[in-house]
């Protein structure tokens, strides 16, 4: 697609725009109108303020009833940035440190090449959506009617992937992504001097125990062959030296594939809670929050997307295993049948991690982004 060349400077003077100006979950007002703007001038009907900030563009050639929806998630991450670049984050607190401006250009890339060719048959869905990190947009995009007022037969996102050589495609069938659980364990004595010990159930003491046991659940409550992660992230607890506090909190998150080992996980962890509870005399209160899916891929729609990945891509590869990071797009494969890819963005000498605070999308990948999503239209509405 030799066409799609002079596309890719203006995409990457936008890309830049939008890294300097982020916004984070359903807060992207200017980022989302700038999308409607674009999609506006390319003669394609737009939609906006779905589930929240959220815009659709829907453009359509020929007569078939085949409709397609790519999707591009949109918001930046609470971090505060130390890249150094010139285009960088004018907002201090405010960071596009996970590529979303990224994917937000190459989407609209596609659209504007897949408006001027119209080499296809059918509807094409181009999804932008609020809020993907951690406050689930696309569940509050479904819940707003998306593929109701959108429908469609498949629907794909991809997303960029520092640990691929650039331009490198990745799928797979079933779980390609963790779901996501938080949760916060509250520990209460009645507080005290750190020199009477013996008057007060020992908050602190009992949280310590808490982590260790909550770190066997792992190891020895769910089998072997099960993939999951448990994680304590934070203990928060006590303000001076010699005050034993009132309450402790201990919170972290579990990942994991397959609900029936999330299950288990959670029951275990409310168990070693309470155990702690009765031990130590502390009372406990558990807050267990699902609030990500496991990320499944459909079967065909993988198969489809790898097939199309090695038409464009310079090299697509069947992931040999999940990622126990989440992607709120699992709540949109609930609804639809369709599939999540990775396109690689390593650079040579390496590159920073997603969500560190010395991130910057690749724009070598602009192209073989905006490749593979009108391929993926062009073949799943093939005239």
């Amino acid at each position: 697609m030799p066409e799609i060349d002079d596309l890719i400077e203006p995409l990457i003077a936008f890309r830049r725009d939008l890294h300097a100006h982020p916004e984070l979950g359903f807060a992207e007002h200017r980022t989302a109108g700038r999308i409607a703007a674009a999609l506006e001038d390319l003669g394609i009907e737009v939609h906006t303020g779905i589930g929240g900030t959220g815009v659709v563009g829907v453009l359509k050639a020929g007569g078939s009833d085949r409709r397609v929806g790519l999707r591009a998630d949109m918001d930046a991450l609470p971090i505060h940035e130390q890249t150094g670049l010139p285009y960088q984050s004018r907002h201090t607190g405010a960071f596009h440190g996970c590529g979303h401006d990224g994917h937000v250009s190459m989407l609209l890339g596609a659209a504007r090449h897949l408006a001027r060719t119209r080499r296809f048959d059918g509807t094409i869905h181009f999804i932008f959506q609020p809020a993907e990190e951690g406050q689930g947009g696309a569940r509050a995009m479904v819940q707003d009617g998306l593929f109701q007022r959108f429908p469609c037969d498949r629907v794909f996102a991809l997303h960029n992937w520092p640990d691929l050589p650039a331009g490198t495609a990745a799928t797979r069938p079933g779980p390609i992504m963790a779901a996501a659980d938080k949760f916060e364990i509250r520990l209460e004595g009645r507080g005290g001097h750190a020199a009477l010990p013996h008057q007060t159930p020992d908050a602190i003491l009992a949280a310590s125990d808490l982590v260790g046991q909550l770190n066997t659940i792992i190891a020895r409550r769910i089998p072997p062959m099960a993939n999951a992660v448990l994680s304590v992230t934070q203990i928060n607890g006590g303000h001076a030296h010699n005050v034993l506090p009132a309450t402790v909190t201990v919170v972290g998150t579990v990942r994991s594939f397959d609900p029936a080992v999330q299950d288990r996980i959670e029951a275990a962890l409310r168990q070693v809670a309470e155990g702690v509870a009765i031990a130590s005399g502390a009372r406990v209160t558990v807050t267990y929050d699902r609030y990500y899916p496991a990320t499944i891929n459909d079967a065909d729609a993988a198969a489809e997307a790898l097939a199309v990945a090695k038409s464009v891509c310079p090299q697509a590869i069947l992931a040999p295993e999940p990622a126990f990071t989440s992607e709120d797009f699992a709540f949109m494969l609930q609804a639809c049948k369709g599939a999540y890819l990775w396109l690689g963005q390593g650079r040579e000498g390496g590159s920073a991690p997603l969500h560190h605070p010395q991130y910057d999308f690749n724009d070598d990948i602009m192209a073989t982004g905006i490749r593979l999503h009108v391929a993926l239209a062009e073949r799943l509405l093939s005239a």
